[in-house]
């Protein structure tokens, strides 16, 4: 098993098309909450967003992993309606494009949800 000290490691060790979508998802990351902080978690590219997690993705044999949590994909249902889900994962084949719109109003919701949180603790 590998262990990866940052996200450049982590992508390195895919195929060119698999690194172009992982570089795509950190670039939009990166663009939408631009205060996000890259982290290996779980030995998964992670960023932390006011000190929690903001999402988490990972490359598989047949698709990149988007995970930003239950409460997001219960949000957003129908409009994942189209990828296969589990409780806290998107899975995007590699033959779709990211859905970077998509994406980008989940990143928003789940940063204001970590600012809710903080707000009432």
């Amino acid at each position: 098993m590998n262990i990866f000290e940052n996200i450049d490691q982590y992508i390195a060790g895919f195929e060119p098309e698999v690194q172009k979508k992982l570089q795509t998802l950190r670039k939009l990351v990166h663009e939408t909450i631009p205060e996000s902080v890259e982290v290996i978690s779980y030995q998964m590219p992670a960023f932390k967003y006011k000190g929690k997690i903001l999402v988490y993705f990972a490359a598989f044999k047949n698709h990149i992993g988007f995970y930003a949590t239950p409460e997001s994909n219960l949000a957003f249902k129908e409009e994942l309606s189209e990828y296969k889900t589990t409780k806290g994962a998107i899975q995007l084949p590699y033959n779709k494009p990211v859905p970077l719109e998509l994406f980008r109003k989940i990143l928003y919701y789940k940063a204001m949800s970590i600012e809710t949180q903080k707000k009432n603790k």
